[in-house]
């Protein structure tokens, strides 16, 4: 009796935890709670980075400007070239005026990752000339090149990035041997530069042939993988011309460009704006308020841009969202819509 008295209530007892079981369903009114939560914190992290937006009056649909630099030498020979005294002076208006300088890559690419309130700034510069990289034999920039003063001025002033993409030719910064172009090429890489394609022989592309444009492109393209590792992901026109179908200058078989950049004469539209256009993008020619430069050169653009700061890209601080005034809602582009923040 006792025994069965025992299997008995054993018996009971797992029917009851069957049946306990069985009516132990998910708890759904936890899960609408959890889910509120998160919608609640979902809503009220947006409405932070909202605010944040509205005050530092971010708009990533503004205009960015393109600096086009060539030489940069004691004594310049041409409108082109700048002294090392000009270009330090550059420097200094871009940092007084909160310009952080992204490269061409990361513009087209949109990934625009600088401090809230600040503006972006694209410093190129075409040819590959020795006043640009030369190296001693410490491997050490030498001074008063472009590269030694933006890493000087970098490490003066804190935030301020030694950014910048330098558009290779075949002269390769006055290098002939294989060993020293890949050491340039390499340092470029290994330092945080963008290293762009500027065509092999600088040749003007304007009414040439498709086969011609690809062997421009595309050589100079194959030796600089060969040397660097590095695929170019952006193109500078010499002379700003497109070829006779601007998308060549996109695509051929050795490369595959996500961007094309001009020669001038004005800000370029942001990568987030309807108007943006990668098979070509403005720059702008650096030189002070004279002649023609009177209004299409940087001095010119820089001075507009700062009477102008709602027609400026102004950072959010967050790479991860399109920050924007309600009112330019129209002009964005509809692929970052997920990413749209209008304030």
């Amino acid at each position: 009796m006792r025994l069965g008295t025992l299997l008995g209530s054993g018996v009971g007892l797992i029917a009851v935890a069957i049946l306990a079981g069985c009516d132990s369903g998910p708890d759904t009114a936890k899960l609408a709670n959890t889910k509120a939560d998160a919608a609640a914190r979902l809503k009220e992290s947006r409405a932070a980075k909202l605010k944040a937006a509205a005050k530092v009056k971010a708009n990533e649909l503004g205009q960015i400007p393109v600096l086009m630099f060539h030489r940069i030498v004691p004594k310049p020979a041409t409108t082109d070239d700048r002294s090392p005294q000009q270009f330090r002076a550059e420097l200094e208006r871009l940092i007084r005026e909160d310009y952080v300088p992204i490269t061409a890559a990361e513009m087209v690419a949109g990934k625009i990752d600088i401090p809230a309130g600040k503006h972006p700034v694209v410093l190129t510069f075409d040819d590959s000339s020795p006043s640009q990289l030369t190296l001693n034999e410490m491997g050490v920039p030498q001074k008063d090149t472009a590269v030694e003063i933006l890493k000087d001025m970098a490490a003066k002033h804190p935030g301020f990035r030694p950014a910048a993409t330098f558009y290779v030719t075949r002269d390769m910064f006055g290098k002939t041997t294989r060993e020293e172009q890949a050491q340039y090429l390499l340092w470029l890489k290994d330092n945080g530069f963008e290293i762009g394609n500027h065509t092999r022989d600088h040749h003007n592309l304007r009414g040439r042939t498709q086969k011609e444009v690809e062997e421009q492109i595309g050589s100079i393209a194959q030796q600089i993988s060969g040397l660097s590792y590095t695929n170019p992901t952006t193109i500078a026109l010499p002379y700003g011309n497109q070829p006779s179908k601007k998308e060549w200058a996109l695509r051929g078989k050795l490369y595959h460009h996500k961007g094309a950049f001009l020669a001038g004469y004005t800000p370029a539209a942001s990568p987030f704006s309807k108007s943006y256009d990668p098979a070509g993008i403005p720059r702008i020619k650096v030189m002070e308020k004279k002649g023609d430069c009177a209004q299409f050169c940087s001095a010119a653009w820089l001075d507009w841009l700062k009477n102008n700061p709602d027609m400026r890209y102004t950072s959010d601080g967050d790479v991860r969202t399109v920050a924007y005034p309600k009112y330019k809602n129209p002009y964005l582009r509809k692929s970052y819509a997920t990413w749209s923040l209008a304030y």
